[in-house]
């Protein structure tokens, strides 16, 4: 769902770009020394995950982990988007300076709703409530993700609306199956390591 260069228009850009700004700044202010590993780690997973690429039909999909990243980050999901947009933006091209706003915005803000709507299942001690908090999440920060980049080309033009669609509608099965990818994690966390997800959005 990377936004390309030349594609959205300047209020656009501008809005993303403070919001986007604002999202970070909140993430660091949460963002202790003791914590920046693992938001390291959850980063490099969200990078690699963008570069495997699976062929669905006449084009390709591939997992995104915002969610899951939202369930143990919080806040901190957006620095940590943030870095990974900015590296495959440099390394490989995808997106690119002028989008990184808008792009990080996208796929933070929905991870971040979602662990906060859903903090109370996520923290649960039943792994079957714990499960269902991180099903939800993994695919209601996809879902919402598209959703964003969807209003992000409508807000440019009218010409964008099919393109739009297609985005919204080719991310819908990938919501699914980040749903099941990120309830997977979250449980196995509870069982091992609970104190990660409890500290997400202290």
């Amino acid at each position: 769902m990377h936004i390309s260069e030349g594609v959205l228009s300047a209020p656009v850009l501008l809005t993303g770009a403070a919001l986007a700004a604002a999202g970070v700044a909140a993430g660091l202010k949460r963002l202790s020394p003791e914590r920046m590993p693992q938001a390291a780690i959850l980063s490099s997973a969200f990078f690699v995950a963008s570069l495997v690429h699976v062929p669905v039909g006449f084009t390709s999909a591939h997992l995104i982990l915002n969610g899951l990243l939202g369930a143990i980050l919080g806040w901190a999901a957006f620095p940590a988007i943030l870095v990974a947009l900015l590296l495959q933006a440099v390394l490989f091209q995808f997106g690119g300076l002028t989008v990184l706003g808008v792009n990080t915005l996208t796929m933070a803000l929905p991870a971040v709703l979602c662990a906060l709507a859903f903090r109370p299942l996520l923290l649960s001690p039943d792994n079957r409530r714990a499960g269902l908090g991180g099903f939800l999440c993994g695919s209601l920060a996809v879902f919402l993700s598209g959703v964003l980049v969807a209003l992000a080309l409508i807000g440019t033009g009218e010409t964008f609306l099919h393109a739009a669609w297609a985005i919204f509608l080719a991310n819908l099965p990938i919501s699914v199956i980040e749903g099941f990818v990120t309830a997977a994690a979250v449980v196995f966390l509870r069982r091992v390591k609970p104190e990660v997800l409890s500290g997400a959005l202290a």
